[in-house]
């Protein structure tokens, strides 16, 4: 008898459990359909005042005004932005830290033989939110030619006086500027820094003299003046700013370096997760706030996604890989 009540009553705590347990998951589900319930965290590679925070904070506003939770953004910068895709690749996958990288990761892989996380393994590619033209800047105190063709002709009768800042050895800043000195045939002395921001206030301090630099970050200095704008990469000019010429009208058509941002997530994050965190984030891309900041800096606005953004990642790697290979370029 007392077996009988023993194994009724177990039967009955099972039950519960059980029904307890269904009620949890159906509670979690409806969480993750409902994301965010709470505010999420977005690493940033790089420090304040560079060319992602110029979107990732526009971004991170409209983001709180359209759901209603803070987007809080976590400068994390050092290495070329490889610290903070190393810890956003070992953060908790629960769908409540994304992280924003650049095409500096994509270049990482080939720059840094001993990373310890793998992009395309440990991240994954949620959605493509800026792309811009690379831009030539120089400090107008310390490079006075008038234009493009002068200063390239004062490059050439003084190879070795003049340098550039990167935001990082291994980042497109770097490589650009590597890339510029093949396609040039000038030589340019390489000064890196932990970020970009870091770079461009030392460029408008005058501490160095020019930069290859996404047209995002440098664009409010180009309008105060603080810097000159001499070229933009591509093969055509800035809606933004008309009256920079482009590379190919320089004569250098195959001088072509974007500067794009996106968003990941790490591995094992819900997938419901993902595809609220990207229906989400293109909402906060496409307002007309969002709009005016990226035209502002002649940005585009890819709205690339999911897998679609995952083959555009592989592409980069591999391209870039390439690029590393050419120029020789190696960690100082």
């Amino acid at each position: 008898m007392n077996f009988s009540f023993a194994v009724k009553g177990t039967r009955r705590d099972v039950l519960r459990v059980g029904a307890a347990g269904m009620a949890m998951m159906s509670l979690g589900s409806q969480a993750q359909s409902n994301w965010p319930v709470k505010p999420v965290n977005m690493i940033v590679p790089f420090p304040a005042g560079g060319g992602t925070d110029a979107f990732a904070r526009p971004m991170s506003a409209q983001f709180a005004r359209l759901t209603g939770k803070t987007l809080v953004i976590d400068n994390r910068g050092g290495a070329g932005g490889t610290l903070g895709a190393s810890l956003a690749s070992r953060a908790q996958p629960d769908g409540y830290t994304l992280f924003m990288g650049a095409v500096h990761h994509t270049i990482a892989p080939s720059m840094y033989p001993k990373l310890d996380y793998d992009l395309e393994k440990d991240l994954v590619p949620l959605i493509l939110v800026a792309s811009v033209p690379q831009v030539v800047v120089v400090n107008p105190k310390n490079i006075t030619a008038p234009d493009f063709k002068s200063f390239l002709e004062l490059l050439r009768k003084n190879p070795g006086k003049y340098n550039y800042a990167s935001a990082g050895t291994g980042t497109s800043h770097h490589l650009a500027g590597e890339l510029f000195k093949q396609q040039s045939k000038t030589f340019i002395t390489h000064i890196p820094y932990t970020g970009a921001g870091p770079a461009l206030r030392d460029l408008v301090g005058g501490q160095v003299d020019m930069m290859f630099d996404g047209l995002g970050s440098s664009a409010t200095h180009i309008k105060a003046g603080r810097v000159k704008a001499l070229m933009v990469s591509g093969n055509k000019r800035s809606p933004a700013f008309p009256d920079v010429p482009s590379a190919l009208e320089m004569g250098m058509p195959d001088y072509n370096v974007t500067t794009w941002y996106g968003v990941w997530a790490p591995k094992g994050t819900p997938q419901e997760a993902q595809t609220r965190a990207i229906e989400e984030l293109r909402r906060a891309c496409s307002t007309d706030e969002a709009k005016a900041v990226w035209a502002a800096q002649g940005a585009e606005f890819a709205n690339v996604s999911g897998p679609q953004f995952a083959s555009f990642v592989s592409a980069e790697v591999k391209k870039w890989a390439q690029v590393v290979k050419a120029s020789g370029a190696k960690l100082d």
